[in-house]
């Protein structure tokens, strides 16, 4: 949203239909919207390995960003801070897997950008919050571009199945906002929707992670 004090009405207004558990303004502080024992509509129509309707089995965490459409602003040390424990304890609470912590694009792709690029998902995983891969960045930027061949792109898809994503039904040419999301959560100094030997290869690390 264009501000924060908008996001919050939106969040409230019961004609909205949108809301979350948390909100965490660019100051930090952290505002309990819904409590946790009721269902949060921050997912709307969602899929994430066999589940759908994500709302019914997830808490949602909104952060006060301007995002994509008004401006994509980085977050606040205030609201990583903040993030970070409010993570660890509903982790703790609800003894949630590291791969099941989520990003709105991850579970909607066709539909939601958030939380973005500029979302430090390689720290939160250093604070056993989500999962990364831990191949060298120096590595990685040698093989970002590098064609791979139609079965390797296959494979791609089938490594993002096993990592959680929805790729059964999506259509062909939804596929390319699929790999963005991608890129947007693992590979993020590169979104364009194109699969190379650098996305190919986070896909195989991350499509081992048991934990």
């Amino acid at each position: 949203m264009s501000s924060e004090s908008k996001a919050i009405n939106r969040l409230t207004n019961v004609r909205s239909e949108v809301s979350c558990h948390y909100f965490i303004k660019r100051n930090g502080s952290i505002i309990l919207m819904v409590p946790e024992v009721y269902e949060a509509w921050h997912a709307g129509k969602s899929n994430w390995k066999s589940e759908k309707s994500l709302n019914k089995k997830s808490i949602g965490i909104e952060i006060a960003n301007k995002g994509h459409q008004f401006g994509y602003q980085n977050y606040s040390k205030k609201q990583i801070k903040s993030l970070i424990k409010l993570s660890k304890y509903l982790i703790k609470k609800y003894n949630i897997s590291k791969k099941n912590i989520l990003g709105h694009s991850d579970i909607a792709f066709e539909r939601k950008k958030d939380p973005g690029e500029k979302f430090p998902w390689k720290l939160l995983s250093k604070k056993n919050i989500g999962i990364w891969h831990k191949v060298n960045e120096q590595k990685l930027k040698k093989i970002r571009n590098k064609n791979i061949s139609k079965l390797e792109k296959e494979f791609f898809f089938k490594l993002l199945s096993k990592i959680g994503y929805f790729v059964k039904a999506t259509k062909a040419s939804k596929k390319i906002l699929l790999v963005k999301s991608f890129q947007r959560h693992f590979r993020q100094k590169l979104i364009n929707g194109e699969i190379d030997q650098e996305c190919l290869l986070i896909a195989k690390k991350l499509s081992k992670f048991e934990h």
